[in-house]
């Protein structure tokens, strides 16, 4: 009986640590963006959350709006 809960720790807690991990990384990233794709931020936050492992990674992977690239050519002040 030990051995088998001894087993089943060794195999369960990585992927917890894992789980939590990903949770983190997601919940972290969507708070430090201005926007993310289709503009809604609590429907992303309830899907992280809601998804278990999978909402995380959808979100990484799909969600996240890359932030926009800012051309310095085009940026500078015309010459007098």
């Amino acid at each position: 009986m030990n051995r088998d809960i001894l087993i089943f720790v060794a195999v369960v807690a990585p992927l917890a640590i894992l789980q939590l991990g990903l949770l983190a990384w997601a919940l972290i990233d969507i708070i430090k963006r201005e926007r993310v794709k289709g503009g809604n931020k609590l429907v992303c936050v309830l899907v992280i959350l809601l998804v278990s492992t999978l909402g995380p990674i959808a979100y990484l992977i799909w969600g996240r709006e890359e932030p926009s690239v800012v051309d310095p050519v085009e940026d500078r002040p015309p010459y007098a």
